[in-house]
């Protein structure tokens, strides 16, 4: 285990190593928890069948092997969701007589301080900046305090969580949380539905997707790392453990599309809360796990980052930048609660009130410069995408307005909207590259501009689309990939591709009738995959090598997008 933020997804690590360069083997390197196999010549992983407990197989060249079972409890007791900040960790000799050794190096404050790590009979105790935890197991304890090697002759169980002493009989208890656990996910997939092609990366996708989201909120996250470069030595290493409201829709339309009404549902109490807080319907790109607005960027000076490629930062400033496009993304979220009777709170007059103030702000700024979506820290322009998502803010009110019985506000929104739409058509076409322009002022490329057809601002057969498309992969593909955007920013001239524009790209030959094309293409990046079936942000044209935050809920959306999109039905499939 190398990557572990409590007591949140945007806390504090205690386990760091994935942005430590020191070697294991090194007496002062910290930042993990290593159960080994002595003389460990093969692992393997999987997932237990639609869940997101990990099983790690560990053999030696004698044929010694053990199995360890990764997993955060999480399923219903006395009537509620049981989801303690605890990683449970159960060790199994599979065959021989295997040797282990288990060390606990934790870190602290972002790898500034020592922990202070007491040992009692049945637990560890670790004494960090923000909370105190405990480790409670049946493992040989004075062992593990050595850091020795020993003969794994019984199941080990151990439970990271509060410190608080185990009320019950530990190896029973984990046990059935275990067990527990994996019914709890094996449920939850049962109800999804999927396509009937790909069905194990859709699987895949959507237990990442839900475990992106922060259950006591309904925040979703844009990736669960901070800092991992967008490609070697960039300086491109952000913080993604937050809430962006772009990032946020995308999951949340993608889950949609499978059934699974939980996310959005928790989503919607969330950016409720978000909209009754903006101030004069200001709405930021994006707010930490618990709606603060607040994410003041720092670099963690005593951590080098992944492969030693640092900085490390903590917050991001983009919470102060100005997206119009967030405006869009805000209603787009919000219309299925007037329209879909399945929800559970179906959403009311109060609700379309309060999102008609960001209709109104999406009216006001449409044709005004921001930062735009891929948030540029030196530079603003009237960005096409985010005047397209704020056209959509007033289309859709409009249709939430219809669903209401509100003729006067249905006509009033469509009306705005018609003028929107001249508008953005008007400044943004180019006659002379037979394209839509990234922004209003000059003739530029962005692959955002493959969402016109997603978001029904122009349909597949429209020649301005058609140009737009033809424009753009002559500019920004390179091969079976496609940039964000080829011309230099503020760190240069981009180098990897941006996984979730390749997916868009995937969608529109499809809905362009190049539908063979878009199947070959899907298939490549289902073959940038990791072993565990998941994706960055971003991947090397040249190498294939991934790169970017992980796992990134814009990558694995696109998955699911593409995969129902290009799945042949289930007719013809039984």
């Amino acid at each position: 285990m190398i990557w572990a933020c409590v007591p949140r997804v945007d806390g504090d690590p205690v386990f760091s190593a994935l942005l430590d360069d020191a070697a294991w083997d090194e007496p002062d390197a910290r930042g993990f928890w290593a159960i080994e196999l002595e003389h460990c010549v093969r692992i393997e992983q999987h997932y237990v069948r639609n869940t997101p407990v990990l099983v790690t197989r560990q053999t030696d060249a004698q044929g010694n092997a053990i199995e360890l079972y990764d997993f955060c409890p999480r399923h219903k007791h006395l009537g509620r969701m049981y989801r303690p900040v605890a990683f449970a960790r159960v060790v199994r000799p599979v065959s021989g007589s295997p040797r282990v050794r288990v060390r606990l190096r934790p870190t602290t404050s972002w790898h500034s301080e020592k922990v202070p790590i007491s040992y009692g009979s049945n637990h560890i105790r670790l004494v960090l900046s923000y909370m105190a935890m405990r480790v409670s197991t049946n493992a040989p304890i004075g062992l593990i305090s050595q850091e020795s090697w020993f003969r794994l002759e019984h199941d080990m169980h151990f439970f990271l969580g509060p410190d608080e002493s185990f009320s019950d009989a530990l190896r029973p208890a984990v046990e059935r949380m275990l067990d527990d656990t994996i019914h709890e996910w094996q449920i939850w997939v049962r109800g999804l539905a999927i396509p009937a092609e790909w069905q194990e990366a859709v699987i895949r996708s959507a237990i990442t997707l839900k475990l992106c989201q922060h259950e006591e909120t309904g925040a979703i996250v844009a990736a669960l790392t901070t800092s991992i470069p967008e490609h070697a030595d960039s300086g491109r290493n952000w913080d993604y453990r937050y809430c962006w409201i772009r990032d946020a829709y995308y999951t949340v339309e993608a889950l949609n599309r499978l059934g699974a009404l939980d996310v959005l549902e928790s989503y919607l109490v969330y950016l409720r809360n978000i909209v009754d807080g903006a101030r004069g319907g200001h709405i930021q790109p994006l707010y930490d796990v618990r709606g603060n607005a607040t994410l003041e960027e720092r670099e963690a000076q005593n951590l080098p980052g992944y492969r030693g490629m640092g900085p490390v930062r903590v917050g991001n400033a983009a919470y102060s930048q100005v997206q119009h496009d967030a405006y869009g993304q805000i209603v787009l979220s919000s219309v299925q609660g007037f329209i879909d009777q399945r929800l559970l709170r179906m959403a009311g007059l109060s609700d379309f009130e309060a999102l008609e103030a960001v209709g109104e702000r999406a009216w006001q700024v449409y044709d005004q410069p921001d930062a735009g979506l891929w948030e540029l820290r030196t530079r603003a322009h009237v960005h096409s995408y985010s005047a397209v998502m704020c056209w959509a803010a007033c289309d859709r009110l409009a249709h939430a307005a219809a669903a209401l019985g509100l003729p006067d506000r249905e006509v009033h929104w469509r009306e705005r909207a018609e003028v929107m739409k001249a508008r953005i058509l008007q400044s943004a076409w180019r006659t002379d590259s037979n394209a839509i322009s990234a922004t209003f002022e000059d003739d530029a490329r962005d692959a955002s501009l493959l969402q016109l057809l997603d978001l029904r601002f122009l349909a597949a057969d429209n020649p301005m689309f058609v140009g737009t498309l033809k424009a753009l992969e002559q500019d920004l593909r390179r091969g079976n990939n496609m940039l964000r955007y080829s011309a230099p920013d503020d760190f240069g001239e981009p180098v990897t591709a941006f996984n979730v524009c390749t997916f868009w790209l995937i969608e529109a030959l499809h809905r362009t009738g190049r539908s063979e094309e878009a199947r070959a293409l899907f298939e490549e990046m289902l073959s940038r995959r990791t072993a565990a079936g998941l994706l960055s942000e971003d991947i090397d044209p040249a190498t294939g090598e991934l790169w970017g935050n992980y796992p990134q809920t814009y990558s694995l959306v696109g998955i699911i997008n593409c995969a129902v999109l290009l799945s042949k039905p289930w007719s013809v499939m039984r």
